[in-house]
């Protein structure tokens, strides 16, 4: 039989995070490297591991991710959120956990657009008499 894999999409501003989860040791590639490689920063590659931490299963799954858009913090959080859908599709019972650590809501905060007649999305030119 096939090994089973789950896919999951995640999102945080303009990053676009599509997970693959399936059965393994625990390895995490994105975008074809290495998750130390990828991100470089601990508190990113922490941010990444927060849903399998919070369910106890860091090493049973190899975790492949694809992500494209935003920034390197936006793109952590974008994988996160995949991570943290597709554990669920692998199993429902881990739900509860990842709701209530707020991994499974999508961070609906987005850059405001610059507006016309203005500077940048409040910021207006400065006045002058004369």
């Amino acid at each position: 039989m096939a090994e089973e894999k789950f896919q999951a999409t995640g999102r945080r501003k303009t990053a676009v995070a599509r997970v693959i989860l399936s059965q393994g040791e625990g390895k995490i590639t994105v975008n074809g490297r290495t998750l130390e490689d990828f991100f470089s920063t601990k508190t990113l590659r922490i941010c990444v591991c927060q849903p399998l931490a919070a369910t106890e299963s860091l090493k049973k799954f190899d975790i492949y991710a694809n992500v494209r858009g935003g920034g390197i913090a936006g793109q952590a959080e974008a994988v996160r959120h995949g991570i943290a859908r597709a554990l669920i599709k692998a199993n429902e019972g881990l739900r509860v956990a990842l709701k209530s650590a707020g991994f499974l809501r999508r961070d609906p905060r987005m850059k405001e657009r610059k507006k016309y007649g203005q500077k940048g999305a409040r910021r207006h030119f400065q006045w002058t008499k004369r």
